[in-house]
């Protein structure tokens, strides 16, 4: 019932916190015997599949960990991908929306992989006492001298 770009506004209140859309595509998405247009966005850690209806919408979540491979094909009516997980297989035809080949190369560089957003680097950038700690003990371990030591400790504690 959505185009491409109404879709990629209406799937991004479906992503969870600090997940970004990466890549995406749009066509018909075939599954159980049914059909749907839709759209499918590759986030950091999965490949979401949106379709919105007359009254809701059909989500469908595979996260990368699960993806085994992808293969993809073209025919008179376009781009046909499939995905295919551990018990489940996914396939998107008729795709004429979205750059196809930077969506299948950043699958199958994520395929396998358990990326999540990376929450943690924001809260240990702004723990400056644990970073602090952490200097101290390379420095007893004889990794950093004293000089440097003491120059990234003034650099932290200037950010404070």
């Amino acid at each position: 019932m959505a185009n491409y770009k109404k879709s990629l506004l209406l799937i991004k209140e479906h992503l969870k916190e600090n997940e970004t859309i990466k890549e995406s595509v749009f066509g018909a998405y075939e599954n159980n015997n049914t059909t749907k247009n839709g759209v499918f966005v590759a986030t950091e850690t999965r490949i979401v599949f949106y379709g919105k209806k007359l009254f809701g919408f059909d989500l469908e979540t595979f996260p990368f960990k699960n993806i085994s491979s992808i293969e993809m094909s073209k025919g008179m009516m376009g781009h046909t991908i499939t995905i295919f997980t551990s018990g489940n297989n996914a396939k998107m035809k008729w795709i004429n929306n979205g750059d196809i080949s930077k969506f299948i190369e950043y699958v199958n560089s994520n395929i396998g992989t358990n990326q999540q957003p990376d929450n943690s680097k924001l809260s240990t950038e702004n723990d400056i006492p644990s970073q602090l700690e952490k200097l101290a003990e390379l420095k007893t371990k004889g990794i950093l001298t004293e000089e440097e030591f003491s120059n990234k400790k003034s650099e932290l504690l200037a950010k404070m």
